[in-house]
């Protein structure tokens, strides 16, 4: 299914990424008008690895896999993506591979910039050329300046997002507050901490951070919210 991107206009995706997040509501407004989304069902590719790249995506809702095969093809789980996250933004301007393949593991609706829109849009609207230019130069410059701490920080603010991300789920499928409250891990910890491109020893750092905090409260697998307004903080979102 391939419709306008209408159907997040209350909190638009594109406002999402970076590299548009310091665009004037005028330039957004003309960014939002070349997105369209697509409605993908559990085990759908949104691309494959190898395969050319020239578009910026962006998951309005649902869960995406991102994966990468070894020589002895063997999948490795690289990280997954959650509402609100984007992958391709340097598509738009270059010549890619996507270096990985996106499985959807849950059903949901990506949003898409086609490069042949984007840079045609550009080239008649300065303003919005330079003001993409300052944000892409601001983003790479502060990724420069902070690569040292940056995976850090995010690491904290992906396992936030997924818990939050596997808390919700609980709360549709049983409408329950206690589902809302507590959650259990769905995957081991060498695969949970994939889900958000770290290491074991990195996740539980960060769980054992959170509990510290009276944040969550960790007991095995299973997972208490304390405080979710406080784990929301963390998420950014």
């Amino acid at each position: 299914m391939n419709m306008n991107c209408n159907t997040c206009h209350n909190n638009p995706c594109v406002r999402q990424v970076p590299v548009f997040q310091g665009l004037s509501d005028h330039d957004l407004h003309i960014v939002e008008s070349i997105i369209e989304s697509n409605y993908y069902t559990k085990g759908n590719l949104v691309f494959r690895e190898g395969e050319q790249s020239e578009s910026l995506f962006i998951v309005n809702n649902g869960l995406i896999k991102l994966t990468q095969n070894n020589k002895e093809g063997k999948q490795h789980v690289l990280r997954f993506l959650f509402p609100g996250d984007y992958f391709g933004q340097f598509a738009l301007l270059h010549n890619k591979r996507h270096y990985a393949t996106a499985e959807v593991v849950e059903s949901g609706l990506v949003c898409r910039m086609h490069r042949k829109d984007f840079l045609p849009l550009i080239e008649k609207n300065t303003a919005l050329a330079f003001s993409f230019l300052m944000s892409m130069s601001e983003q790479l410059q502060q990724a420069d300046e902070l690569a040292g701490s940056l995976h850090i920080l995010e690491a904290e603010k992906r396992l936030a997002r997924l818990l939050l991300h596997i808390s919700s789920k609980n709360q549709q499928d049983y409408g329950i507050e206690p589902a809302w409250s507590k959650i259990h891990l769905p995957a081991a910890k060498k695969d949970f901490a994939a889900m958000i491109g770290t290491t074991p020893e990195t996740l539980s750092r960060k769980l054992n951070k959170l509990e510290a905090m009276k944040i969550i409260e960790v007991k095995n697998r299973t997972v208490v919210i304390l405080n979710i307004k406080a784990l929301y903080q963390i998420a950014e979102i």
